[in-house]
């Protein structure tokens, strides 16, 4: 159960807070609902609170966890490419993976789009997932490490420097 102020992850959506849980009557059935106001823009949700973990409404990870994130950028050994995989496979497998909701597939899916972005140029909606991907990992670090978003975008992005280096000398 969440509580009125608490931070939460809404899958794709990104870091929320939970503003009040509320009694609603919907089609004749009454249910409680978190209301929860996406940090970052002008979403407001409800989610049942029943289905709430169903639909990976989820708290945000512990300092430790993040951290641990921030260091699995450093790895490439899992690097596979876009070697034999055609871009609509990859895009719903990034797609799912950011629905999953949970931080290490989110930041697997930033990891692989910036890595891929130094071998060829990535398609508009591979651009679009990574923009989206980067700005959910950098909002839920971001408020576990009590950093300005910004920042950890641009920490993230020094773990890329050769390839991000590489991208814009073929610009």
């Amino acid at each position: 159960m969440f509580n009125p102020d608490q931070l939460v992850v809404y899958p794709a959506q990104g870091v929320g807070k939970v503003d009040a849980v509320e009694h609603k009557d919907i089609g004749g059935a009454g249910a409680d609902f978190y209301i929860v106001s996406i940090l970052g823009n002008n979403i407001t949700l409800m989610v049942p609170v029943l289905t709430a973990d169903k639909v990976g409404l989820r708290p945000l990870c512990d300092k430790e966890e993040a951290l641990a994130v921030l260091e699995s950028f450093k790895d490439r050994s899992t690097f596979t490419g876009h070697i034999g995989q055609n871009w609509n496979r990859r895009f719903r497998e990034y797609s799912d993976r950011l629905k999953s909701g949970k931080l290490e597939d989110v930041s697997h899916v930033v990891k692989e789009l910036l890595l891929i972005s130094g071998e060829k140029e990535l398609s508009f909606g591979e651009r679009r997932l990574l923009e989206q991907s980067m700005g959910l990992v950098t909002m839920e670090l971001a408020c576990v490490l009590d950093r300005d978003p910004e920042a950890v975008k641009t920490e993230i992005e020094s773990f890329f420097a050769d390839v991000l280096q590489k991208e814009e000398k073929e610009a």
